[in-house]
């Protein structure tokens, strides 16, 4: 369980760095607009998906509530899902 929200964390920051970083200039700058019509549904399913196996981490993994927030933060922020997978996500306080 805990490796899948790690792996999560990973596949939903992965998918927000594409969408800014790439699928987004492809489409003003090269006038491809079926790069964020790719791109862009695949981050929304990671992004739910990533912050409902959050909550689901707290009933079952114990993940204190303050951690989930700030993983929902995270996920809201590039790099932030990297940076909360290697500081949060690695620590056993995180969990009661």
């Amino acid at each position: 369980m805990m490796k899948t929200l790690q792996t999560l964390s990973i596949l939903e920051g992965s998918s927000l760095l594409l969408l800014l970083f790439v699928a987004v200039p492809m489409k003003r700058l090269a006038g491809v607009p079926e790069a964020v019509t790719i791109i862009g549904p695949i981050h929304g399913a990671l992004f739910i998906l990533f912050n409902l196996f959050i909550f689901y981490a707290i009933s079952k993994l114990k993940l204190k509530k303050k951690y989930a927030a700030v993983g929902f933060i995270a996920s809201l922020i590039p790099f932030g899902s990297f940076v909360y997978k290697a500081k949060v996500l690695s620590r056993r306080s995180a969990f009661r």
